[in-house]
This record gives C-alpha cells, structure tokens and sequence, in this order.
C-alpha cells in the first residue's frame, strides 16, 4: 500500500488533499478569529457626556457604540404630544414612563422620557399638565441615548393604543403635524424629571460579552471537513491497492 501511495498520481491527489484541508482550515481559524473578536469588550466611556449630533445621527440607524451614551443637547418641548408607555420597570417596580416630543435648535425630534409614575392616574395628570405648559425657550436636555425600541401589539383585552415600548416609529404617527421632518431612531432618558413623576432609573450600561459559540461550532466543523479531506485521499489509495490485490489474486488463480 505504501508503494501505492508513492506513485505519481496519489502523490498529486495527496498534494490536492492537502491544499483543501489547509482551506479548510484557514475558514476554521477564521471563525474562531470571529468568536474571539464578539467575545472582547470594547471599553466605552457612556458617562462622558457628549453632544448628541456627535453620538447619533437622525434619519438613520444608530451606531452601537451609542448606546446607553450620556448625550446632552438643545432645543424646546412640543407640548401635547406626550405619549403614555405602560408597564416599564424602575428599580424593579412596575409603572408607567410620560414621553415627551423634544425638538432640537437643528428641528430634528427625538423622544425624551420625562419620567416614571407608579400610578396611571398620577402620570395622566402629568401628560395634561404638560400639554398645558405653554412653549418653552430653548432649553439644554441632559440623559442618556437609547435606541428605539420594536412596537408591540397589546394583549388580548387591553386597549389596543397602549404602548409599552418606546417605538419611534409608532410615536411619529401620533405627534402632531409631523411628516418628513428629521428624527432620531431613539429616545432620551432624562437625567432629571418632569414635576409630578421620578427620575427614571438609567444606569450604565454594562460591558459583558460572551463568545459567539455558533462560530465556534463553524471552526469545528470546518476542521472536521480538513480532516476528511485527507481521509477521503487515504480511503481511495486503499480501495485502489485493494482492487489490484483481488486483481493479483484472480490473475494467480486463474495461472494456477
């Protein structure tokens, strides 16, 4: 058999083998590569406050980096159009958030929420006595950036125009007067709160970071498949030497 392997022909398809399974493996390293690289935590200094034009832009996805960013920036209230979003946690209570319509001294909007309230009964008063504050001069708006977050359909027996997320896209269609006016897909946390409601529990975000184990399943595979390559070269050498052997044997046989 090893007389079999030396021969010119499995000599190449070994070199052949060879070539494949080093691709092989050259995709396998890169997945590992890719699930040490989701696994790092990249440092974000969140609590530096940064103006919002720098962390986000409007009009577009925000980055990840922005993310729980402490943002600061200008511009007034539009009073009524608050917005009332239900069941949103604080220090592990549950309760309701008042939303508010910020416009920016640029006229891009953004959700800002105000505040949090135990009681609905308390935080609908707070919306109407919003609503009824005259505009204000503008103002400068510290908290921290969030991106919007995906509408969700009320449960079967609520009100179907309860919101218990903080759905730019769904805010838009109540604001008033709005068409095509810059937006950010996000919202504000505000640092302070509206009179009437408690400063809403925002604490930064953590830096925990896992490996990716899909690509780590990928990488196995791919040195899986290397292996085979070569055994696959091995498997047809040896049914090759044992076809001239049985061949050898009838040939001697039939001599005989």
């Amino acid at each position: 058999m090893i007389r079999m392997m030396l021969r010119p022909r499995w000599i190449l398809a070994l070199l052949l083998a060879l070539a494949v399974a080093a691709g092989f493996a050259l995709l396998g390293r890169w997945q590992l590569e890719r699930a040490v690289a989701s696994g790092q935590v990249v440092e974000r200094s969140t609590e530096t406050v940064q103006p919002l034009e720098s962390a986000v832009q409007p009009d577009g996805p925000p980055r990840e980096a922005a993310t729980g960013q402490q943002v600061t920036v200008q511009g007034a209230y539009l009073p009524g159009d608050e917005q009332l979003i239900s069941d949103r946690l604080n220090d592990g209570a549950q309760g309701f958030w008042v939303v508010s319509r910020f416009v920016t001294v640029d006229a891009a909007n953004i959700a800002v929420a105000r505040g949090w309230a135990a009681d609905q009964a308390a935080a609908e008063k707070v919306i109407q006595a919003l609503a009824a504050v005259p505009a204000e001069q503008p103002l400068t708006l510290t908290g921290r950036f969030v991106p919007s977050e995906a509408p969700v359909v009320p449960a079967d027996g609520r009100d179907p125009r309860t919101q218990t997320t903080v759905s730019t896209a769904a805010l838009i269609n109540l604001w008033t007067g709005f068409t095509d006016q810059p937006v950010y897909a996000g919202y504000i946390i505000d640092s302070t709160s509206a009179t009437g409601l408690l400063v809403i529990d925002s604490p930064e975000p953590g830096s925990d970071a896992s490996l990716n184990w899909l690509n780590i399943f990928y990488a196995l595979e791919w040195a899986v498949f290397a292996g085979f390559a070569v055994f696959l070269w091995y498997r047809l050498v040896r049914d090759a030497w044992e076809r001239e052997e049985e061949q050898a044997a009838i040939d001697a046989a039939a001599a005989g």
